[in-house]
């Protein structure tokens, strides 16, 4: 009977390594729910704890101060103790901070568990590539990294969707926030079932354990050239406009055109919840998540795409266009919001399925880590700034276009960066535009 077992769900079965992957995508489930809880539930908490806009930004803001420092010290700690206990540190700290978010009884306390939340969190996406890397290196590498970062979005997803109803039903918005608790211990389970069949695994097919690959390395950021820096100051400009924009968006499309926080409270519990998801255009939470749907289901193909036809440059170039009449549409007028989102959600699909693949490209291997490592470096220096901005907006203005013609404007710097990319593309014989 050992025999038979072994055969049939060995280390070495593409079925043993597709159940790690389930369990290690699952691993930031939790994080991505908890993460984007906040903004869901936004309007709510403006008025339970009679704070401003600003507060919600900053909420956003400290958990991207924690994730700077985590990137400078999370490869370094999966390096020195390894994925296993690692990932389990990481996902304890989502856990607790997520608990501390909940059971806050002032907004300073709050502040603090999302600092630990945001800790915990990047670190373990980061867990998670190395993970990946360690099961799935010279097999279904890329396979499996879409598939993780599907189900991780699924998250955001279903936190946008799900949030405001479970506050709406349980009369409480700290319901909510246990709901993104309940979600983030969901995701520590799955840790502890990877670890055990990682350790099996380990046993049995001798495996090393991969290190970090979004380390940076200070002494190898002088060798980069003019192309590299294009895209980590494209990347800053895009991803600040796209999730500090989505903190605060659900409250902005209640605020403007006073689209629901829900839809339909008749029947039970669940069946609002799926009533919820499957008209997702008709509340604010919905239409937000029109960004992160169009990624997951687009995003795979896109990575075809641009491996077919290359046109790295130019796709970047006509993302970041699609930035700047998305944002002054909805900054100057009433036409429903779902347009310009559907025209964000094909920036989002674009952008990143031609930028992210381009780093090896005009960067030599040795030093791809420390070039991954710097520019989710940078890029959180923007998601810890824009946000607090956003709100400091709404509130002084109080109007949302002030915010809205800062975001177009990232577009613009973003677009600007994107054309002398494709010149400086020519100086190393077209390496992005190719095939």
């Amino acid at each position: 009977m050992e025999n038979n077992q072994v055969s049939f769900f060995h280390p070495s079965t593409k079925l043993y390594r597709f159940t790690i992957l389930f369990f290690v995508s699952t691993l930031t489930f939790g994080s991505y729910f908890a993460y984007d809880s906040i903004g869901a539930i936004a309007p709510m908490l403006l008025k339970a704890l009679e704070i401003d806009r600003s507060a919600i930004g900053s909420m956003y803001t400290v958990y991207s101060v924690a994730a700077i420092l985590s990137v400078l010290l999370g490869g370094i700690l999966i390096d020195k103790i390894g994925t296993r206990r690692s990932s389990l540190i990481f996902a304890g700290l989502v856990a607790l901070g997520a608990a501390i978010v909940a059971i806050a009884p002032n907004i300073t306390i709050l502040y603090s568990g999302r600092f630990i939340f945001g800790a915990g969190s990047e670190a373990l996406v980061v867990a998670q590539s190395a993970i990946l890397a360690r099961w799935f290196k010279g097999k279904e590498l890329a396979l499996s990294f879409g598939i993780a970062l599907t189900i991780s979005r699924l998250g955001t997803l279903f936190s946008f969707n799900t949030e405001a109803l479970i506050a709406q039903h349980f009369g409480d918005y700290r319901s909510a926030l246990w709901a993104a608790v309940l979600f983030c211990l969901v995701s520590f389970g799955a840790v502890i079932v990877y670890v055990i069949m990682d350790k099996r695994g380990e046993r049995i097919l001798a495996l090393k354990d991969e290190s970090s690959e979004e380390k940076i390395v200070f002494r190898d950021i002088k060798k980069f050239n003019r192309s590299f820096w294009y895209v980590a100051i494209l990347c800053v400009t895009f991803y600040s406009s796209i999730f500090p924009f989505t903190a605060l968006s659900t409250d902005f499309f209640h605020d403007k055109w006073h689209i629901p926080l829900t839809v339909g409270e008749q029947g039970g519990f669940l069946g609002q919840v799926f009533y919820n998801i499957i008209h997702l255009f008709s509340t604010a939470g919905g239409t937000t998540t029109i960004i992160i749907a169009a990624s997951m289901f687009l995003a795979p193909f896109a990575g075809q795409l641009v491996d077919k036809i290359g046109k790295r440059a130019t796709l970047m170039i006509g993302g970041s266009l699609l930035l700047i009449p998305s944002f002054l549409i909805m900054a100057f007028t009433m036409i429903p919001p779902r347009y310009p989102m559907l025209l964000l959600g094909a920036a989002f699909v674009l952008v990143p399925a031609a930028m992210w693949p381009s780093v090896p490209l005009i960067v030599e291997k040795k030093y791809v880590g420390t070039a991954f490592g710097l520019i989710t470096f940078i890029q959180n220096i923007g998601l810890a700034l824009f946000p607090y901005l956003n709100g400091m907006l709404r509130d002084t203005t109080h109007t949302y276009t002030a915010s809205m013609l800062m975001f177009a404007s990232l577009g613009v710097f973003g677009l600007v960066f994107a054309i002398l990319l494709k010149r400086a593309d020519r100086n190393i014989n077209h390496a992005l535009e190719r095939p």
